[in-house]
């Protein structure tokens, strides 16, 4: 790995993630525990688990969530309901998905209500924007870079991990040429490398949603090359 940026400051950037369907406390606890560990940016975690998580931490660990997720075509009353309901329990950080049927039929006044109205839900707490870059074209990036500008959003998320693919290199370039007012960027999914890490730092990415970092380092799988054999989100 370059050492122009060195593993502390990559490990403040990371959200360190489990959001899988079969994540259950024990295990939620577990990354809690690394996350405080080595100081990372937040854990995500299910919305279920964030009021024990919250309890769990305390003031050590910032616990983030994730609502509308992972398909983003709830209604926004039921976003509005969820970021509300996750900043109750404890939530310093909420990552919300747009719906992405809005922005394909070019309702864009209405998927920018949507993130100002769930923006006003999270009561000051940081807001980043999941867009699914996998499933846009390039002019939809750009256009999603605008209206999250405008939004009063804290963040631009590449992806879910759930989709088909995770953040590249490519988009981070993008969103750091149109994203405007001090949004900030979250690449997410497929981080697979140290390496992929820094430079995604280098482009412009200000939070890294992933797993991998911390098994690297808990595990040792790092390859000759930096990549890991571990291979999901």
């Amino acid at each position: 790995m370059n050492d122009s940026i060195d593993l502390t400051a990559i490990l403040s950037r990371v959200d360190h993630t489990l959001l899988s369907q079969t994540a259950a406390w024990d295990e939620i606890k577990a990354i809690c525990d690394d996350g405080i560990k080595y100081g990372v940016a937040s854990v995500c975690i299910p919305a279920c688990y964030v009021a024990a998580a919250k309890d769990y931490v305390g003031s050590r660990l910032k616990i983030c969530t994730v609502i509308g997720f992972p398909n983003g075509y709830s209604t926004s009353e039921v976003k509005c309901f969820e970021a509300q309901k996750a900043v109750d329990d404890g939530a310093d950080e909420v990552d919300m998905v747009i719906n992405i049927g809005f922005l394909k039929d070019k309702r864009y006044d209405d998927v920018l209500s949507e993130i100002k109205a769930v923006k006003k839900a999270c009561h000051g707490r940081i807001l980043k924007v999941i867009i699914e870059t996998c499933l846009l074209s390039d002019d939809e990036k750009i256009k999603m870079c605008e209206i999250v500008s405008n939004s009063g959003a804290d963040f631009i998320k590449t992806s879910t991990g759930f989709s088909t693919a995770g953040a590249t290199f490519e988009d981070i370039a993008l969103f750091k040429e149109h994203v405007f007012n001090g949004v900030r960027i979250k690449a997410a999914g497929g981080i697979k490398t140290l390496e992929d890490a820094e430079r995604f730092i280098s482009l412009g990415a200000d939070r890294l949603g992933t797993s991998r970092i911390i098994k690297i380092l808990k595990e040792g799988k790092v390859q000759a090359n930096g990549s890991i054999s571990d291979t999901s989100y």
